[in-house]
């Protein structure tokens, strides 16, 4: 994580793209759009040389660009060239032009009218791999582009951060650190430190050390806090705490995806958001 991140210069709606899509997502998804469909392309076998979609190798190809005119960009058919190294030329332009949210319709479009045999589950697969390492908000569901987080989970962990001091303070700014890390996220030990946020937030209003586990039920007295809200951190806690839980070191190779550890952050600082309030009434 950069030091603009790091310190609150750069907000974590910046860090999770939820209405843009930057440079390096851009060209990951073009890549794939590359490796997936366009080098499919096979040059003529005819007296001319070249790439044409005309010729009946690239009848996939060429019947995705016909829909493509037809029904993408709403083009006259004729103006569709047969040439290739025209074609993906006119593509690319507009790739790296568009708005970031024609970019995303681009991609579903392309995912869902390419015909190439066992295509589609590898082309969204490695889209989904592009878009959870690049923090995006989206994610291939069932064919389609779907947002999986909202601007409203953002502003919790925002606004934790921004009120939150001490060891609280550092174990968010760390679990943030670990979920969003570009070239090697650790979505284990993000959940860890957003729960360890929670405990030294309950630690300091009480005064006193101990697990969350511990120290929740002390909490409920303490700021009135409702027994189903209490019930349901200690079940959480509980997760993260036994067997099968994140802590426990026989159980490393468990799965974790970044889904995962933004559960844990968004409601780990909806929690800390909570009890600063009620700290701030009993004042």
């Amino acid at each position: 994580m950069r030091f603009s991140e790091r310190y609150g210069h750069k907000k974590v709606r910046d860090i999770v793209q939820i209405e843009s899509v930057d440079e390096p997502l851009k060209n990951a998804l073009w890549s794939i759009l590359k490796i997936h469909i366009w080098d499919y392309v096979r040059a003529s076998t005819g007296y001319y040389s070249g790439y044409y979609l005309s010729d009946n190798a690239n009848r996939e190809l060429n019947a995705l660009c016909k829909k493509m005119w037809f029904n993408y960009f709403k083009e006259p058919l004729d103006t569709l060239e047969d040439d290739w190294q025209q074609v993906i030329l006119h593509l690319r332009a507009y790739f790296f032009k568009c708005e970031w949210y024609e970019l995303y319709d681009f991609v579903e479009f392309c995912a869902n009218n390419y015909e190439r045999y066992e295509f589609k589950d590898a082309f969204t697969s490695a889209c989904n791999a592009a878009l959870e390492k690049e923090m995006s908000a989206y994610r291939f569901v069932a064919g389609q582009i779907s947002q999986i987080t909202e601007q409203e989970q953002l502003d919790e962990i925002e606004q934790a951060l921004e009120v939150t001091r001490g060891p609280v303070h550092a174990h968010l700014i760390r679990a943030l650190e670990l979920l969003s890390s570009r070239e090697k996220p650790d979505y284990r030990n993000s959940i860890k430190e957003s729960v360890c946020a929670v405990e030294s937030l309950v630690s300091l209003v009480l005064g006193s050390k101990g697990t969350l586990g511990q120290l929740i039920k002390k909490l409920e007295d303490e700021i009135n806090l409702h027994p189903a809200l209490k019930t349901a951190f200690s079940s959480l806690y509980g997760y993260t705490s036994d067997e099968g839980g994140i802590r426990h070191a026989l159980l490393e190779s468990e799965k974790l995806r970044f889904e995962d550890a933004k559960f844990f952050m968004v409601v780990c600082s909806a929690f800390i958001n909570f009890v600063e309030s009620k700290v701030g009434q009993n004042c």
